[in-house]
């Protein structure tokens, strides 16, 4: 692992070179900070960047207009301005430490020490900083270290860092299942059990986004099974049971054998119970929009049938993707996810001029006829055309 950042690399991204001039860079003003420090060590694409600096927001704001850089106040009050140089935005955040924090939110106050602003953050992996002239690291809490043995650990005491904001609880998993290699942090761990009850003191919104993220990444399925062993989950999603975790898995395999992108709202339905009334409020008392409400709850039904087009047909391509996966049945799921929905070639004008009286007789006699199509793989002319005449030839069923 690299020791420095190739800041030549850096500087070539678009914008970057005239808002590190602006920002006062090469006086050391202004570093590189968190996730993007910290995944460009790693070898992994590097997409957002963040700066972090010792200037006064009113200044930041003032030193980019100067310099015809749009400034956008987006969290200021928290000393937070997004820059949008050369049409590339980036966040630039002035130092800060925290003077008062319930859990959810912190008052803070501007410093320019570098060390108190990184004392701040939750894991030592994301305190790293670079200088954006030299590439050098500066590393305060052994994230360095971390980083190399692939471990996430907090800064400082875990149970204050996690009374500080009580969705760490939930990061700490996350970092965990994309960065952490063996067994979780114990110190983390034993403090994240022991707080759990606090994430009912959250919005409903912030927990379902966090582990939605989770969920997304390539295979959580052991960070999710520690953490149903240690009940994390257990005061704000009672209904999900420890088996749950093994759905999970056989869907991620089922998904890597069908060579489908990882879903997390699909994976989501893995941990809850096949109950679609039950998974639409779990979905409403999380604020999921009501695509994703429903999209749970289709998937909640396990019904499949005998032919996954017929099933794609009825319940749509994504409802039938996420059953068929569910259900272990990779190649079926793969056969209908491109698969362009036909529609039924024929009308009611069409049956009103075969002598069909006008009404619901039609609505009824297009039902017939439709679900006769679909399940014989839905064909045209001389085939459709027999399953109509077939089908007139029938007394009506009412």
């Amino acid at each position: 692992m690299a020791l420095t950042l190739d800041a030549a690399k850096w500087r070539r991204r678009p914008g970057i070179r005239r808002l590190l001039k602006a920002l006062g860079a090469d006086q050391g003003l202004t570093r590189y900070v968190g996730g993007a420090v910290r995944d460009d060590l790693l070898g992994l694409p590097v997409n957002d960047i963040d700066l972090a600096t010792r200037i006064r927001p009113e200044d930041v704001v003032e030193r980019l207009e100067g310099a015809g850089i749009k400034a956008v106040p987006t969290g200021i009050e928290h000393g937070t301005i997004t820059a949008v140089s050369d049409g590339q935005p980036v966040e630039v955040t002035s130092l800060r430490r925290d003077v008062s924090t319930d859990g959810r939110r912190a008052t803070v106050a501007f410093t320019d020490d570098w060390q108190e602003d990184a004392a701040r953050r939750d894991f030592t992996i994301n305190a790293l900083s670079a200088d954006p002239t030299s590439g050098e690291i500066f590393d305060y809490f052994g994230g360095l270290d971390d980083l190399r043995a692939r471990h996430v650990r907090f800064i400082g005491e875990p149970l204050a860092r996690i009374a500080e904001d009580h969705l760490r609880i939930l990061r700490f998993f996350r970092f965990h299942a994309r960065f952490g290699a063996g067994e979780p942090d114990a110190a983390a761990l034993d403090a994240c059990a022991a707080r759990a009850n606090d994430l009912m003191a959250l919005s409903r919104e912030r927990i379902a986004d966090e582990l939605l993220k989770l969920l997304g990444l390539p295979d959580p399925a052991l960070t999710v099974a520690i953490m149903l062993d240690r009940a994390i989950l257990r005061p704000v999603l009672p209904e999900i049971a420890p088996g749950a975790v093994g759905a999970l898995a056989r869907l991620i395999t089922a998904e890597r054998q069908a060579g489908i992108e990882p879903d997390a709202l699909r994976r989501f339905s893995a941990l809850l119970p096949s109950e679609p009334l039950l998974a639409e409020k779990i979905a409403a008392r999380l604020k999921l929009s009501n695509r994703a409400r429903k999209r749970l709850a289709c998937a909640a039904d396990r019904r499949l049938g005998d032919n996954p087009r017929a099933l794609a047909y009825r319940v749509g391509v994504e409802c039938a993707v996420d059953r068929l996966l569910l259900a272990g049945e990779p190649a079926r799921a793969a056969s209908v996810i491109h698969w362009r929905i036909p529609k039924l070639p024929l009308g009611g004008g069409t049956l009103i001029a075969k002598g069909v009286p006008e009404g619901p007789a039609v609505a009824r006699t297009l039902r017939q006829i439709e679900d006769r199509w679909v399940d014989e793989g839905f064909p045209e002319g001389e085939a459709l055309a027999r399953i109509v005449a077939e089908t007139l030839a029938r007394p009506d069923p009412r």
